[in-house]
């Protein structure tokens, strides 16, 4: 790698650890005024960042360089931006933990959650969970490291846009203002605002929550369904959302802007999403598995919506859509079953969760 690259630099690089397609659209926004540090396991893939500023027919801007050295990005970066799937959150932090050091700013872009159970117990033998088995983002960045100043990025911010400089805007959220600004200060220019809010679980939660009613929003379209059912889930969506964030410890506040209302719209309707594009497919016929084995990034919503059927086993809260959909991924309902169970629900009230 080109040391000079950062020394002739004022200001350190800032890193991204994880080079997805979400990780290659914020490292080229972070570029536009930056020099960028990336981290990826791939010698391969490191190799030809740094030769070609090319990953998988992405094109990266000049400024960013890779390393495969996790003490390196930590030494020459003070931000970085975590952009891996929440499988593997938990072990790169842990990987990263002894060269991170309190004055690290965390911002992760990672819409899942993470699952800890006693020794002894996994997915297969147990029945429900509790909040406390469960860990957003940040948490798991608290729990695994001794860094405090943690931000989350959300938002309608599918990869692909990004990438070809379309407008477009997130939410950076953190108890600490001093993250937001710095935030903002990095990514924000004339095609990109960056909009901040303190509540970072109920962000993160928004992000993590819509992506079950993207799901179900793809199997609508795969059934051949126009837009009144479309405008029906989105808005039914909306209120379990709320009811299933608040439960989870976000505030309705959040659930309402950009990273909830904002993105919930974005990925139903858009086929550039993967959790969307997953349930087109599972209603036009085809099984989980295949269609898991045939995606080349992760639908975070499969395994959002495994958790949230055993966290719900813990609470007297209902979640029609997330129940129904559980069943369709996990116990061979057909999407067609799914819609008339959920058509048949006896609710009456629109809105009453500002009561």
């Amino acid at each position: 790698m080109d040391m000079n690259w950062k020394k002739s630099s004022e200001n350190k690089p800032v890193g991204v650890i994880g080079i997805g397609s979400f990780g290659t659209a914020i490292s080229n926004l972070l570029a536009e005024k930056n020099n960028v540090l990336v981290y990826a396991r791939d010698e391969a893939v490191v190799k030809a960042i740094n030769e070609t500023h090319m990953v998988k027919n992405r094109k990266l801007a000049e400024s960013v360089r890779a390393t495969t050295d996790p003490e390196m990005i930590c030494d020459s970066c003070d931000v970085m931006f975590p952009m891996v799937p929440s499988a593997a959150f938990r072990e790169v932090m842990i990987r990263f933990a002894p060269f991170l050091h309190p004055y690290h700013f965390l911002i992760h872009g990672t819409k899942g959650l993470s699952l800890s159970l006693p020794e002894g117990k996994d997915l297969g033998n147990i029945k429900k969970i509790r909040r406390k088995n469960i860990s957003t983002m940040s948490e798991v960045i608290l729990e695994e490291t001794v860094v405090e100043r943690i931000g989350c990025l959300a938002g309608p911010n599918l990869a692909k846009e990004l990438l070809e400089n379309q407008p477009g805007a997130t939410v950076i959220a953190s108890r600490y203002n001093e993250v937001i600004r710095e935030g903002q200060r990095l990514l924000r220019s004339d095609n990109f605002q960056v909009y901040g809010n303190s509540d970072i679980v109920g962000v993160e939660l928004s992000g993590v929550l819509k992506n079950i009613i993207a799901i179900a929003s793809g199997a609508l379209s795969g059934l051949g369904l126009g837009d009144n059912a479309k405008g029906l889930l989105i808005s039914r969506g909306m209120v379990e959302l709320v009811y299933l964030g608040k439960a989870m410890g976000g505030s309705t506040q959040s659930f309402l802007g950009l990273a909830g209302v904002g993105d919930l719209v974005t990925t139903c309707n858009s086929t550039l999403s993967r959790n969307y594009t997953l349930g087109y497919r599972l209603a036009k016929g085809e099984k989980l598995t295949d269609i898991v084995a045939d995606m080349e990034e992760v639908a975070e919503g499969v395994n959002t919506v495994k958790l949230i059927n055993l966290f719900l086993e813990s609470t007297d809260l209902r979640a029609p859509i997330a129940e129904n959909l559980h069943k369709v991924l996990f116990e061979d309902l057909k999407v067609e079953d799914a819609l008339q169970n959920l058509m048949k629900i006896p609710i009456y009230t629109d809105i009453d969760f500002f009561n």
